[in-house]
């Protein structure tokens, strides 16, 4: 049995939905493998370490934002995870080397964003991302390399937040006048949930529907900034609360001295929650355009080709055409990545029964699901729900 309980300094911020997603895997696992007591600094990035000697902190978890408390941090000397510390701050920081970190997979969510502006038929994209963040470097390349493979290639928004100060009243005229010489319709990538809000800002200053002109999507799921967003925004959620957790067992481990060297961890995006900044499809062939919003629309329902096909009056080769040359798909492959998504996002945010998101993601049984998680994923769906909820 334990005989201290672990006082852990928790340095993240709170104000935003992937801190606050952090944290709550962090209690989960005090909680589960605890009693543990926490030390938090509410708010947004101010950052303050108690003093960890006289508290009796044993370990810390913290974003870590400047060099000045990365020195107080080292100074500690008590096992520490810094998140995302190499997308942050220079990485020739000689006390950096002594913290393991927890970082988020930048060009992987990237690449997920790409993907589902590509679905949406659009054949123009753009991204705005945040000056001199690595993390917001590293989206940009994943979203450029993605649609490279596609042969497409994005517009680039060059952020003039030096030029100004960093003041967004002053950049939000600018960033206006650049969305609104964009070729239209075209598909935008915001580098976060933040900076997808002030692109949403800067086109209603410009007059621009969204998501008819322009479909915006950011990045961290933030449930309140993405449904307070006018429209809501869609955005590639991250497996932040199991990461949590993860981090959490990992300074466990550290704090027990079984782990001395530095560890890493990855959090992974799961998928894109579709909002209506990018519920629009570009597709300009009518017949297509209807056949994918039956497709989401009744995806639970069981829904079939043939069902569309008579719906529509047109031969299944010809809707097969059309589709092969509008998204580059089959209706087929399509009705199936609808469901798999709707299936992925059930199992994620609800507890339900295997069984019975088969039912809701119009799949006949299960036993279907799991065959086709299998042959997508090469998981299970329990396991799929294992690894992104720990």
């Amino acid at each position: 049995m334990k005989q201290d309980i672990p006082k852990v300094a928790l340095l993240i911020e709170t104000s935003r939905g992937y801190g606050r997603a952090m944290l709550r895997g962090i209690v989960r696992y005090g909680r589960l493998h605890g009693p543990w007591r926490f030390y938090v600094t509410p708010g947004d990035f101010e950052q303050a370490l108690p003093q960890m000697k006289q508290w009796g902190g044993t370990g810390i978890i913290a974003r870590i934002e400047t060099a000045k408390i990365a020195q107080v941090i080292a100074a500690a000397k008590l096992p520490t995870i810094a998140l995302d510390i190499s997308q942050n701050l220079p990485t020739d920081l000689p006390q950096l080397a002594k913290f393991s970190e927890i970082c988020s997979d930048s060009v992987a969510a990237a690449r997920l964003a790409a993907e589902h502006l590509m679905e949406r038929g659009f054949h123009q994209y753009a991204f705005v991302g945040e000056p001199g963040r690595l993390w917001s470097h590293n989206r940009e390349r994943g979203f450029c390399e993605r649609l490279a493979e596609a042969g497409f290639q994005p517009i680039i928004y060059d952020c003039p937040r030096r030029r100004h100060g960093g003041r967004w009243d002053r950049e939000q005229s600018i960033l206006a006048d650049w969305l609104s010489q964009l070729p239209k319709p075209i598909g935008l990538m915001a580098c976060n949930d933040d900076r997808g809000r002030q692109v949403l800002d800067a086109c209603r200053a410009a007059g621009i529907s969204v998501p008819l002109e322009v479909a915006v999507i950011g990045v961290d799921n933030d449930e309140l900034l993405c449904e307070l967003a006018d429209p809501p925004m869609s955005s590639v959620a991250l497996a932040a609360e199991a990461g949590g957790y993860r981090a959490a067992a990992l300074l466990d481990r550290m704090m027990s001295g079984e782990v001395k060297k530095r560890e890493r961890l990855v959090v992974e995006p799961t998928y894109v929650v579709e909002r209506r900044s990018t519920e629009a499809s570009a597709v300009h062939d009518p017949e297509v355009a209807e056949a994918l919003q039956l497709m989401h629309n009744h995806a639970a329902e069981q829904i079939g080709i043939d069902d569309i096909v008579e719906h529509l009056q047109i031969s299944r080769r010809a809707l097969e055409l059309k589709f092969k040359n509008t998204i580059n798909r089959t209706p087929y492959d399509e009705l199936q990545r609808v469901r798999l998504v709707r299936a992925q996002r059930l199992l994620l945010e609800t507890d339900f029964p295997i069984p019975k998101v088969a039912e809701l993601s119009g799949y006949g049984s299960g036993a279907y699901l799991a065959q086709v998680f299998q042959k997508q994923l090469h998981k299970t769906p329990a396991q799929f729900r294992r690894e992104h909820r720990h």
